[in-house]
């Protein structure tokens, strides 16, 4: 079984701070600049759900500005579960740029407003919810595995 690839959690909040920046753009600006903005973090998003998460540009701000001033990080993490937490916010993006598209600016704006919590709350405190929500499933499957 191969080894899962590792990422450094500090790049991780440095790509929810700047995804929770984007997100609050979203709240506060008009149409369609709002889509456009919504759009975008959809799509890196997606790059950090399906591609990896060393592809995303947030990444790679991280990767090529401060990461260099800030050294090797002390540890590092599994990228399974940031990944499906990058999946998650796939999800909620999506669901508001549909439900904005559509015309449906209340429900597009309360799922732009649950990812940005997310991501604010990784940045803020280093907390995933995401990651947190796979590592739960994980455990509930395992469980559910051993009784069957």
């Amino acid at each position: 079984m191969p080894q899962p690839s590792l990422v450094d959690p500090r790049g991780l909040r440095f790509a929810a701070a700047i995804t929770a920046v984007v997100l609050a753009l979203v709240l506060v600006t008009p149409s369609p600049i709002r889509e456009v903005l919504l759009a975008v973090q959809t799509l890196v998003f997606a790059v950090g759900a399906f591609v990896s998460l060393a592809a995303s540009p947030w990444a790679w701000l991280f990767r090529t500005v401060v990461r260099p001033r800030l050294g090797e990080p002390a540890h590092t993490e599994d990228a399974r579960p940031p990944r499906f937490a990058q999946q998650v916010g796939l999800a909620l993006t999506l669901v508001g740029l549909v439900a904005l598209a559509a015309g449906l600016t209340t429900a597009g704006l309360v799922a732009v407003g649950l990812a940005l919590t997310a991501a604010l709350l990784n940045a803020a405190t280093g907390f995933c919810l995401g990651c947190e929500l796979y590592l739960t499933t994980r455990r509930l499957a395992g469980r559910a595995g051993v009784g069957a």
